[in-house]
């Protein structure tokens, strides 16, 4: 190839490359505008920090995510906390929380090791206040769905149908 041949096919590729970045972006752009980021949480500041703290003492980021981040070591298919409060209240995380065998109110396809341990040994006022942070974890209505979905599959193991689909008794 002659030095001239080199510089047109050098420039083709050039033009080439950015015509499909262009095209690229442009199309991104098209798909809708970006909702941005679906979790958000209702807790005051002061809640916020005494739960996070409590949060990393007992453990739990080893077995739930939370804001999307997940333990690089973890491997149990435990439930992401981010919406968790749009799905049961308060009272229940407290319900739930003080259970001497949280299985029974809320069971568990997981193996003995991997279910929800009871944390009824903790005193009341920490009981309280994770069961306030966790109904404070809150999804956008235009997620609460997938929220839903995900958590129905993840418990039960079966396809999940939504609250719009009509389902046919046979």
């Amino acid at each position: 190839m002659k030095k001239g041949e080199k510089g047109i096919l050098l420039v083709t590729i050039v033009v080439v490359v950015a015509f499909a970045l262009i095209n690229n972006y442009r199309k991104s752009q098209e798909e809708g505008e970006d909702k941005g980021i679906p979790f958000y949480t209702t807790a005051s500041k002061e809640v916020q920090e005494k739960s996070s703290i409590l949060y990393r003492a007992l453990g739990c980021r080893d077995c739930h995510s939370l804001w999307g981040i997940r333990n690089a070591m973890q491997s149990v298919p435990s439930p992401s906390l981010d919406g968790i409060g749009s799905l049961k209240d308060e009272a229940w995380f407290y319900a739930y929380l003080s259970a001497d065998d949280p299985q029974s109110i809320l069971p568990s396809r997981l193996k003995a090791e991997y279910q929800m341990p009871s944390f009824a040994h903790l005193p009341e006022e920490e009981r309280r206040l994770l069961a306030k942070y966790l109904s404070s974890l809150k999804v956008e209505d235009w997620y609460l769905e997938e929220v839903k979905k995900s958590e129905y599959e993840k418990l039960t193991g079966e396809d999940y149908v939504g609250s719009s689909e009509v389902v046919k008794d046979e």
